[in-house]
């Protein structure tokens, strides 16, 4: 894969991330719905910082932070935030989300330095659970939830997010269910969902879903990504053709 991957307003190095770019962020940065008049965004697990790229592009907000655990995957998003358009917008900080959300709390208490929590909160997380590793010790950071726990993402996003605000996210579809069973119990809701599937016969794989504080009936969507190998479809085409080069 290549150490450079260029879109149409941005280019994203990932020579040093242990996850390098694939749909699964270019799809949540493209699918997330915009609140009105979002200012300040996070972006959870930013990796090379593609999603937190996308909210750049998408939106006029002031403040766009990203939080990453990995010392080189942070290295490098913050050199890609520093090469983009928006590079006076982009911030990335080497922490923990845990870590981070205990620092805001702590300065949220102290009303000279409190900070604003955030209109919008994304992330792309890693999601495998199973017992199964790599030889890869970053990757297995990046990519298994035992550094991020969907509980403690959950808690920050809780402790971090506006209450007006919205949190975006992007999961297996198998832990759907059991996500949205969570994030109630944090008193975050399901408004949308997005089942996505690789093609027409093939199963649902992924599932984006956007929270708020307030409860609604959850709107449903689905989005099929192949006709074929490597024909898209119009609905795939239509979200993504203001990222990807070729479409």
């Amino acid at each position: 894969m290549s150490a450079t991957f260029k879109f149409k307003q941005f280019t994203v190095k990932q020579d040093r991330c242990a996850m390098k770019i694939g749909t699964d962020g270019v799809l949540l940065g493209a699918w997330t719905p915009l609140p009105e008049n979002v200012n300040r965004i996070l972006d959870i697990g930013a990796g090379t910082g593609i999603v937190a790229l996308q909210m750049a592009q998408r939106t006029y907000a002031e403040t766009i932070d990203a939080v990453e655990i990995d010392e080189d995957a942070y290295e490098q998003c913050s050199e890609n935030f520093e090469n983009s358009p928006w590079a006076d917008r982009l911030f990335c900080y080497h922490a923990a989300a845990q870590e981070f959300a205990s620092y805001f709390l702590d300065t949220e208490e102290d009303e000279e330095e409190s900070e604003e929590k955030y209109d919008l909160i994304v992330s792309n997380p890693p999601f495998y659970s199973e017992d199964y590793k790599t030889a890869s010790k970053a990757r297995d950071h990046a990519r298994f939830n035992d550094a991020l726990p969907f509980e403690h993402l959950i808690g920050c996003v809780h402790a971090l997010l506006d209450e007006t605000g919205f949190f975006s996210i992007i999961l297996p579809r198998k832990e759907e269910e059991a996500f949205i069973a969570l994030a109630s119990e944090a008193a975050l809701f399901a408004n949308k969902i997005c089942r996505v599937r690789g093609t027409i016969n093939s199963e649902e794989k992924r599932s984006m879903i956007l929270f708020s504080f307030r409860s609604a009936e959850t709107v449903i969507e689905n989005l099929t990504i192949e006709i074929s190998r490597h024909e898209y479809t119009e609905d795939y085409k239509k979200l993504v053709k203001d990222f990807y080069l070729k479409l």
